[in-house]
């Protein structure tokens, strides 16, 4: 990753206008979870952003394994996976599956993944799959600060390598997650809210705000007015692509907590002032 010319400084939380926010896109692994866990205030936060009548929808580069489980047992509207490769929402009929690419782009670019990155996985000493690219469709991910422990070096050699072969590949705060196709979180953000909502998502217009916490949110933090870290972006605000709008005073799922509560916060004051 780049190193940025100019390191950008979010706003303070406390200066984002979320008076016309509609509903809430999130990233997932260190910025919902704390520590590698979700905790209850966390999941409580995202109850009382439902129960308020805000959209709320995860964004991961988490397995569509993973997806599938969060759509049906958290209180969220739809979950994206696999960095936009596909994603899940309720219908009439029960829960409905939207891939961004064709059954025969995604055969053939999933057999050519799975070689580039055996390749790439040999070149790199202690490089190995994340456990649960078992339960992938679209991407793969190479653990570096999960189970294993590459550090920052080694991650970047990997993005590296992969890159040279064609491979699109950005880390999250625990993998280097990498895939072949033509989609990314906002991309596929924008293809959830056609098909869920039968709305052309506007980001810059204030209607949604997105959170994250690292490398593979920086095409939505460039795209969404209300663009908000949690605590921990500032590791690597160096280096991202386009750093948040806003952040959190607190890191990780307590951030997320401190975003719903000012969010629940100025949605309140603007029913009473109506």
């Amino acid at each position: 990753m780049p190193a940025s010319s100019k390191v950008v400084t979010p706003r303070p939380l406390r200066e984002a206008d979320l008076s016309r926010a509609e509903g809430v896109f999130t990233d997932v692994d260190g910025t919902l979870t704390t520590g590698h866990k979700l905790r209850s205030d966390t999941v409580r936060a995202l109850e009382r952003l439902s129960d308020s009548g805000l959209r709320v929808v995860l964004v991961s580069g988490r397995p569509a394994g993973w997806g599938e489980a969060w759509a049906r047992q958290l209180p969220v509207d739809g979950v994206i996976v696999e960095n936009g490769g596909l994603f899940f929402l309720r219908g009439k009929r029960g829960l409905r599956k939207v891939y961004l690419e064709s059954p025969a782009e995604r055969v053939a670019n999933r057999r050519r993944l799975q070689a580039e990155v055996a390749r790439v996985l040999k070149q790199v000493p202690g490089a190995r799959l994340s456990v649960d690219s078992a339960y992938t469709e679209v991407d793969l991910a190479v653990d570096y600060n999960e189970e294993a422990r590459l550090g920052e070096e080694g991650a970047s050699r990997i993005e590296s390598l992969l890159h040279a072969r064609g491979v699109t590949a950005v880390r999250s705060s625990v993998h280097v997650n990498c895939w072949l196709g033509r989609f990314d979180k906002l991309s596929a953000t924008r293809r959830f809210a056609r098909v869920a909502w039968g709305e052309k998502l506007e980001p810059r217009h204030g209607r949604y705000v997105y959170v994250g916490d690292s490398f593979n949110d920086a095409p939505m933090f460039q795209a969404f007015e209300l663009g908000v870290g949690v605590a921990n972006v500032r590791a690597v605000l160096d280096r991202i692509d386009a750093p948040p709008a806003f952040i959190t005073r607190a890191a990780e799922g307590k951030g997320f907590e401190e975003l719903a509560r000012t969010l629940l916060a100025r949605r309140s004051r603007r029913a009473r002032e109506e």
